[in-house]
């Protein structure tokens, strides 16, 4: 059978068309490429009619060319996305959740970081030296309410030395040793600590009950407390310096007003410790003693602007001596009568 007979004769008049337009779309590109491939004269312009036509038709011819090998790229890429998005889902579910543990690191150092600028910024008028202790274990009943902190007699600690975080007062040490350190908190039921309202100056004594909110007993004055006055201490008795801050005043269900802590709106884990002794301490003693001024000599030496003037020292004339008593008065004589 021949071809024109089989069931592909048709085809054969639109395949040699096809093949000779092939054949002259690719002799014209060629002559396009050996037209632009020729070199211009220095006297004619460099980017010639020639090159701007090759260029205009290659435009649309190149990116007809290439746009079923883009297809074809972006076809995979969907496919394979497609198929492989459990596994990139896992990926992601694993990579987020270390992502979680790395924020939840990064707050909580940040957290602490900013605690530990507000301990560094504690400042005392007048200064008063500190020693900064963790506390290490916590102590807590119906009747105590201690913590134990890791700095002691090494830094300088005594019995008595106020404790402070970065809020407020905390406390003061009961005990001190080598290393470790005992800090009676504001609401233990043996604590006392002279107070006074920021805003009357009235005087007042808090006193733990072993609640978080420590009462206040012994107000002085008229109207002497409102609803959300400053407490601070008084320093009445030289226990604690003067002017550290405790709480807020409030009024107790029993009546009674008690002082909600400062010192409690965050965890007490670092704390400071005031090397403060007695008052004593902050005054300059050389500045209370009494200095003699140098005397300030003028146009006089002899005199000072200190004193009186002050005469000169005459010299005087040596006194005789003291005559001798006679012998006979000195001594009785002999077979006298006595």
């Amino acid at each position: 059978m021949r071809f024109r007979e089989g069931p592909l004769g048709d085809l054969k008049v639109p395949l040699t068309w096809t093949a000779a337009v092939a054949l002259i779309v690719a002799a014209v590109i060629g002559v396009a490429f050996l037209l632009a491939d020729r070199r211009e004269t220095l006297q004619e312009q460099a980017y010639g009619v020639t090159r701007q036509t090759v260029d205009t038709v290659a435009r649309p011819v190149s990116g007809a060319i290439a746009a079923p090998g883009r297809w074809t790229g972006l076809g995979l890429d969907y496919v394979r996305s497609y198929f492989f998005t459990a596994s990139e889902n896992r990926r992601l579910k694993t990579e987020l959740a270390e992502m979680r543990q790395w924020r939840d690191r990064a707050l909580a150092l940040q957290d602490q970081n900013d605690r530990f600028k507000s301990l560094l910024g504690l400042r005392t008028d007048p200064p008063i030296p500190m020693a900064s202790a963790r506390v290490v274990s916590d102590s807590r009943g119906p009747f105590a309410n201690t913590r134990l902190a890791d700095a002691g007699s090494e830094r300088g600690i005594v019995v008595g030395n106020p404790v402070l975080n970065e809020r407020g007062l905390v406390g003061r040490v009961v005990g001190v040793s080598r290393g470790v350190s005992r800090v009676l908190l504001l609401t233990d039921i043996a604590s006392r600590t002279p107070v006074m309202i920021d805003r009357t100056n009235a005087r007042a004594i808090l006193t733990g009950d072993g609640g978080p909110n420590p009462k206040l007993e012994y107000l002085r004055g008229v109207d002497p407390i409102q609803q959300g006055d400053r407490v601070v201490t008084s320093g009445d008795g030289g226990v604690v310096p003067r002017g550290l801050p405790v709480g807020a005043a409030v009024k107790g269900l029993d009546g009674r007003w008690r002082v909600v802590l400062f010192a409690d709106q965050s965890s007490i884990d670092y704390v400071r410790i005031l090397l403060f002794k007695d008052f004593a301490q902050l005054a300059d003693e050389q500045q209370l003693q009494a200095k003699a001024l140098p005397p300030v000599t003028t146009e006089d030496p002899k005199t000072s602007i200190l004193s009186a003037p002050v005469a000169a020292p005459q010299p005087s004339a040596p006194k005789p001596p003291a005559p001798k008593p006679p012998a006979s008065a000195a001594q009785p004589q002999a077979g006298a009568p006595r």
